[in-house]
Parts: structure tokens; sequence; C-alpha cells
């Protein structure tokens, strides 16, 4: 998990994923199934693509009252996903019932998903988490605060951006998984992010592991664009 590149596929269905993993040959990949993707095809993408040898990140966010999100998971650990997510504003209680759900239906003899907890979406400012969610705090306290209550409930780590990843480390230490989206390349559009940060930068502030869409997806030649970001987030770049 730790020094993973992510990519996140985002496809409104199967047919588009096949074609953009063709031009990846035999290269194992750690992917990314959001819920555009996973509401179109169900739970037969995941087997797919576990099928070719990938990891795979499910990133449904899931938040609810905590005896729902614990049956959620219960089959959601099914699937054989390696890693999995809720909402940290949806409490302890419920980040605890998650947990206990993914241990009950995890498949015998294997180690539970990862499960980490959204902090506050990369795509939102200060200015609109204070207006929008009426939290007085800084966005760095915000995220600070849920990363503590996502480690005290027994999660593996959070999703956060670059900025709040060393903050978070000093705090509940490096084994605590941060895992940053908002990554961009400099010559690459910041579309609907806020706070973007380059593979390099990410590197720099200790983050565990990074979340990269369309700067790939959408690029031209993807399996080139994925080889330039990974150079960049390994720090090989001449």
């Amino acid at each position: 998990m730790n020094n993973s590149l992510i990519i996140a596929l985002d496809f409104a269905g199967k047919q588009e994923v096949l074609q953009f993993l063709e031009g990846f040959g035999k290269e194992k990949l750690f992917l990314k199934v959001g819920m555009e993707l996973f509401y179109q095809e169900g739970p037969s993408i995941i087997y797919e693509l576990k099928e070719k040898g990938h990891d795979l990140f499910l990133d449904l966010k899931l938040h609810d009252i905590p005896n729902t999100v614990k049956s959620a998971m219960k089959g959601l650990a099914k699937l054989g996903t390696d890693l999995v997510n809720v909402h940290a504003a949806g409490g302890k209680d419920m980040m605890e019932a998650a947990l206990e759900g993914l241990e009950a239906g995890s498949i015998a003899g294997k180690t539970r998903p990862a499960c980490i907890a959204v902090t506050q979406l990369t795509s939102t400012s200060e200015q609109q988490m204070q207006q929008d969610q009426l939290i007085t705090a800084s966005l760095e306290e915000s995220v600070l605060h849920y990363a503590g209550l996502a480690n005290s409930a027994g999660l593996d780590g959070v999703v956060c951006s670059t900025y709040e990843s060393k903050s978070i480390h000093e705090k509940l230490g490096d084994g605590f998984l941060t895992v940053a989206p908002g990554i961009r390349l400099k010559t690459d559009a910041v579309q609907d992010q806020k706070r973007v940060a380059t593979p390099e930068f990410a590197k720099s502030q200790g983050v565990s592991a990074i979340v990269v869409g369309r700067s790939i997806t959408r690029a031209e030649n993807p399996f080139e664009k994925y080889l330039l970001v990974k150079k960049a987030w390994e720090g090989i770049l001449e």
C-alpha cells in the first residue's frame, strides 16, 4: 500500500475500462473503482479486474448509520478488494462498525481490506468548508481532527490532500496511511480540484499513496503518461 500510484478509472462502463487497460499490456496496476463505474457495472467489474491481477481500491465513501455501514462492508469484503473507504464525518461509531463488517465478511484466511476515511475532499476549499458545512476551524484543523477520529476508531488511514499529510504523520505516525488525490503534473490542467499537488511534492510531504485520474486516463498516450507520473512519484526523473 505504501508508495502506491493508484489510477482512478474515471469511466462510465466496462468496455471503456478494458480498452484503456489494453495499452498497459501485462503491467500490474493499483486501480480505483469509484461510484460512477461501480454503480453501472456492479461487483462484476471488481471480479474481472482482480482476475487480471490488479490491486483494487473500491472508492464508495460510505456514510450512513453504523448498522447499515457494517452490513454494507460485510458484503463488500467478499469482493476481495484491497482498499475501501468511508466518510470520517459519519463518526467514530460508524467507522468502528465498518471495520466490524469488513472483519466479518472477509474471506477466511485472508486479511481484511484496508479501510481509510475521507476527511475533506480535495475539491473543497477552506472557504467552502466553512460556509457550506458551518465548520469554523481551519481546513487543516478539520482534516487533522477527522484523521485522529479515524485512528481512534482503528482505521488504517485517511484520504486527504498532500498539504495535510506531513501534519497527520507527525500526529499519528508514519504507519497511518495518507492517500492523496488531486495529483497533477505541472503541465496538467487543475480541472475541478482545488488543493492539487505534483507527485514530487506529494513524495516530499510523506504521502503514502497518490491517486491520479484524468491526467492519465484522458492523456493521448495513457501508458506513457503513467510512466511519467510513476517516475516523478518515485523520484527518478532526470
